[in-house]
């Protein structure tokens, strides 16, 4: 069963106008442009993107903006659609795309979608940072920042892997702009304004591989060697059961209980095979993240041989401070079934719903879907 795809939808509506009439580029130069006769083009390049979704749209519901940021395309298609914001300013302006992005990322969108440039990248990233998934729809003059597919018909095919719960590796990606002033004397100077999270290509081929299939074990010393070296100091780590997580704590060179839970701190064993009570205790008011991995065949997270991780730990140490762990062989044997998640807890169970990043090699990650029991 395929869960329904929450998507945010922003669409610069100035977005490029600059281009076609000679302005190379188009901030603050929006009235100027359409004077010289410019044609708004982000809808029709976001509709491109859109109407790859059609066959899919029983299966998303999407969360947009008022007007021509969103509504009338989804309108016209007849996508199940809800709105978020309206926009303050007419013509639109930075502000409302950040008003729109911060509202979509509070109601937890799994993909915010956005038509535009480098300018609506930057309002984007300065709002939701790396906390969101996002993906570019190029729309816009200026196209340095690598949060764009290559066209909004690659967007749209990317984007259908997601919502038909496809496996898709996701990565970090600049968000770069111009000085467009200079830019019209001639002279390009680029500027990296941060990094947003976003989807791509899975990568099946691997680095560690073994007849053309990954080699488990050399895998798994990958990923335990990349989770060892990114540990932060003065940070509580919970580290689940299961031998995934132990291949970490052996990397560490730190005693584990195979069927139980730990906590570590600074390199050293703070606490061994913990109850849920203690666990609390150590973690409650605490930085602390989640080191855990899943079932293999089932896809349970949570509620399967790890009842320590309590509904009241599991919301005390919050769900974006949760380290997944699994190959994508573990991954590959759910044939495209969601994790689950059975805390006992129904409403956690469905707060925790969602794409997850699930650190698969080194610095090797992909997105999959965590469920819960009645997706089943």
């Amino acid at each position: 069963m395929i869960k329904q795809f929450r998507l945010g939808l922003i669409i610069n509506p100035l977005a490029g106008l600059g281009g076609s009439v000679g302005l190379k580029g188009s901030d603050n130069l929006a009235e100027q442009a359409l004077a010289l006769g410019a044609v708004p083009m982000a809808q029709q390049r976001a509709k491109q993107c859109l109407e790859q979704l059609l066959p899919l749209q029983q299966h998303l519901h999407v969360l947009t903006v008022a007007g021509e940021m969103g509504e009338s395309l989804c309108r016209e298609l007849g996508l199940s659609f809800m709105l978020c914001y309206t926009p303050e300013h007419q013509p639109t302006q930075a502000s409302d795309t950040e008003r729109a992005a911060q509202l979509m990322a509070e109601q937890g969108v799994d993909l915010l979608l956005f038509a535009g440039g480098d300018g609506t990248a930057r309002n984007i990233c300065h709002i939701v940072g790396d906390k969101t998934t996002v993906l570019g729809i190029p729309a816009g003059c200026k196209i340095h920042s690598g949060v764009y597919a290559i066209s909004p018909l690659a967007a749209g095919k990317l984007l259908a892997k997601l919502v038909a719960g496809e496996l898709v590796s996701q990565q970090a990606a600049p968000v770069m702009d111009i000085d467009e002033t200079a830019f019209r004397q001639g002279v390009v100077k680029a500027r990296r304004y941060g990094e947003m999270r976003i989807p791509a290509e899975l990568r099946y081929v691997q680095s560690v591989k073994m007849a053309g299939k990954e080699s488990e074990e050399l895998v798994l010393d990958d990923l335990a060697a990349y989770v060892a070296s990114q540990l932060e100091e003065n940070v509580r780590y919970v580290m689940g059961s299961g031998s995934t997580v132990a291949a970490v704590m052996a990397e560490l060179n730190i005693d584990n209980t195979l069927l139980g839970v730990d906590v570590i701190e600074n390199g050293q064993l703070l606490a061994k095979d913990v109850t849920a009570s203690q666990l609390l205790e150590l973690v409650q008011d605490y930085p602390s993240k989640l080191v855990i991995t899943l079932i293999g065949g089932q896809g349970h997270v949570f509620g399967r041989g790890n009842q320590q991780l309590s509904p009241a730990v599991i919301r005390a140490i919050g769900r974006d401070n949760i380290l997944l762990l699994a190959t994508k062989s573990k991954l590959q044997q759910l044939n495209g079934r969601p994790l689950l998640a059975d805390t006992g807890d129904a409403v956690l169970d469905r707060e925790l719903q969602g794409l997850l990043s699930v650190l698969t090699g080194y610095n090797d990650y992909v997105m999959y879907r965590l469920g819960y029991e009645d997706e089943i």
